[in-house]
């Protein structure tokens, strides 16, 4: 049992990805697990036409689901796979996978792989997208997600992980207008992730620490700290300048450069006009601030 693989999988109206997910999952796994939101459309139905296991729970954020997910679904395989209902594992990391996991060392608890990202057809290979290593799999009992309203990663509690070299990929099949409506959301969250960390209000020990010299996920924390401090406006600028330009952006073509206009720049100015916002409704008193943050989202 030491090589068995339970894959969760978030949903809310998922029925043009679910399927593709659910295939590519049972190459590892034969324990598919679905926690939904309360679809409204065929997502539930389609899962459990393919074998998976349907949960229905109230959504919160992905953190907080996630980490119901792993103690509420009655998860018998030693190891949990996170994948989201837009993502599909590609088959070498699926091989890849079932292959490391049968001589993995016992202090082992958390894997890497590469996250890649297709968008309006094409691989963003460029800008510091790829290929962005994180954990997706970690042993049962040694793993969860940690606490955060957006940008939350997998974290193991104590032991080593290991990297495998193969693509989770994150191809979303939906139209730039249901992108754009999700991104409005997402800005909301971000908006108090990034209060939350402006002022110190997120801090545990279950989280991706800031280190510059650490891995992409404890690099990315690091410089997300140093974001936060630069001038609002300022910093979607030069979020865009070093993506697109230093890092290379420009070399994905038309469609990276829609990206890293809509992800890169808009995103980033809509999150810093929600953040002035919320700081106006309060007239800038960082103390009503910090108590509207614990009373609404530290529950």
């Amino acid at each position: 049992m030491n090589n068995s693989i339970a894959v969760v999988i978030l949903t809310y109206n998922e029925e043009l990805h679910i399927e593709r997910c659910i295939r590519s999952a049972k190459v590892v796994s034969n324990e598919i697990i679905v926690v939904d939101s309360f679809s409204t459309d065929n997502t539930c139905a389609i899962a459990e036409k393919l074998g998976a296991k349907v949960y229905r729970h109230e959504f919160e954020n992905h953190a907080k689901q996630f980490n119901w997910a792993i103690d509420n679904c009655n998860i018998e395989s030693q190891w949990i796979w996170r994948l989201d209902a837009d993502e599909y594992i590609e088959e070498p990391l699926a091989a890849k996978a079932l292959q490391t996991l049968e001589n993995i060392p016992d202090s082992v608890n958390g894997i890497y792989v590469n996250r890649k990202i297709i968008f309006m057809g094409r691989p963003l290979l460029h800008g510091g997208w790829y290929p962005a290593p994180q954990i997706k799999i970690v042993r049962k009992g040694f793993g969860a997600s940690e606490n955060k309203w957006m940008d939350e990663h997998l974290v193991i509690f104590s032991g080593e992980t290991i990297s495998i070299d193969g693509d989770q990929t994150d191809e979303n099949l939906n139209s730039l207008n249901w992108w754009s409506h999700k991104h409005v959301n997402y800005a909301s969250r971000e908006a108090v992730n990034m209060l939350m960390m402006e002022y110190g209000l997120d801090t545990s020990e279950g989280e991706v620490k800031p280190l510059f010299w650490g891995t992409d996920a404890e690099r990315k924390r690091w410089l997300k700290q140093k974001y936060i401090k630069t001038p609002l406006f300022v910093r979607p600028f030069i979020n865009f300048f070093i993506r697109y330009i230093l890092k290379g952006g420009f070399l994905d073509g038309k469609e990276g450069f829609v990206w890293h206009i809509l992800q890169g720049f808009w995103y980033r100015m809509l999150v810093d006009c929600k953040i002035l916002e919320l700081k106006k409704r309060f007239n800038f008193d960082v103390c009503r601030i910090k108590d509207f943050l614990r009373e609404n989202y530290l529950k």
